[in-house]
């Protein structure tokens, strides 16, 4: 079973500690590569061998964060150097998942690993297989728990410039710009981020208007002809297929924050977008009010996530999984159709 994490449980892990490893999830967005790099830049300063690992490249746009460079990444690495990272290091950190499997193809090292292992992370329905850690759902990221981590320690005063514009750049991305699970403790921590050197207007500028003329064209696609609205269900349905990505050439990070924007409209309270992959579908979905897309992706799709954010698959074509979605619709009509 997971312990808690005490201010001197981590001194003692941190002290006897010869080689830390971060690893954040597979497909990694602005809250992975943040919490990683707000991590990283704060145990580096103690002056202990660190290692961030990525399990796949993260979107150009947030390689503004800096040392991002420095990231191990398996698809990038000339000597398994990440592999390697994640066997030897005596003390793991892993942010943002709580389950495994979701590191891909480094998943069998971290699984066989015999060093401590602390998971901070925010989503729901934890794998029991840590050593320490803290699992917060009301947390609004994972760039936000390793906040709580520096302070549970008492060295806030450790954050500088590149500490606060990782950490900034995880919270800003996985509120979509504080929109969403912020609260008043949030904003006083983004504020004490500012006053350390986060460029908040900066920052904003590089993750959500920074796309290239490519991506802008390949959205409006999406949202012109691949979005479907069943107003009698509130509901927002988008797909994309294989021929769909290719045809604009799509790079990691284009569909980031794409499911999003159906939730704009008045009338739609649930959203799934539809990617196709090589073996499986991929589905994203989103709400808002009291409808858990966690609940709904559970029971219906092997997936999970946060209430009003998460994830899921369908193994089939892309047409088998949007017909199974419209047919789970008349099932959930009452939750869907309540006011909001």
């Amino acid at each position: 079973m997971m312990k808690d994490l005490t201010a001197p449980i981590v001194r003692e892990l941190l002290k006897k500690s010869q080689h830390i490893a971060i690893i954040a999830h597979v497909r990694p967005d602005g809250d992975a590569i943040g919490s990683v790099m707000g991590l990283y830049h704060f145990l580096k300063k103690k002056g202990t061998k660190v290692s961030p690992i990525l399990p796949s490249i993260y979107p150009a746009f947030l390689g503004f964060i800096p040392e991002s460079e420095d990231i191990l990444i398996p698809e990038r690495d000339e000597n398994q150097e990440s592999e390697e990272a994640l066997a030897t290091a005596d003390l793991i950190f892993v942010l943002d998942f709580n389950d495994p499997n979701r590191v891909d193809s480094l998943k069998d090292i971290l699984k066989k690993s015999t060093a401590t292992k602390v998971m901070l992370d925010h989503h729901l329905q934890p794998v029991d297989c840590w050593d320490y850690g803290v699992s917060d759902p009301t947390a609004s990221s994972a760039a936000e728990l390793v906040y709580n981590f520096i302070e549970l320690l008492g060295e806030e005063q450790e954050i500088n410039e590149a500490i606060a514009t990782a950490l900034y750049a995880g919270i800003c991305s996985d509120t979509g710009r504080f929109k969403f699970n912020v609260n008043g403790r949030l904003h006083r921590i983004v504020g004490h981020l500012i006053e350390a050197g986060a460029d908040a207007e900066y920052i904003n500028g590089q993750i959500f208007d920074s796309m290239t003329e490519a991506r802008l064209r390949f959205v409006g696609f999406c949202l012109s002809e691949r979005m479907t609205v069943y107003p009698e269900y509130k509901t927002a349905l988008m797909y994309l297929s294989s021929k769909d990505f290719r045809k604009f050439e799509h790079q990691p990070g284009d569909t980031e924050g794409l499911v999003n924007y159906p939730l704009s409209l008045g009338n739609v309270r649930f959203v799934a977008l539809l990617k196709e992959g090589k073996d499986r579908i991929k589905i994203s979905f989103r709400s808002k009010g009291d409808f858990s897309v966690n609940a709904f992706s559970r029971e219906n799709f092997s997936g999970g996530g946060h209430f009003n954010a998460a994830g899921g698959s369908h193994i089939g074509t892309l047409e088998e999984a949007k017909q199974k979605i419209l047919s789970l619709l008349p099932k959930y009509e009452e939750e869907l159709v309540a006011e909001f």
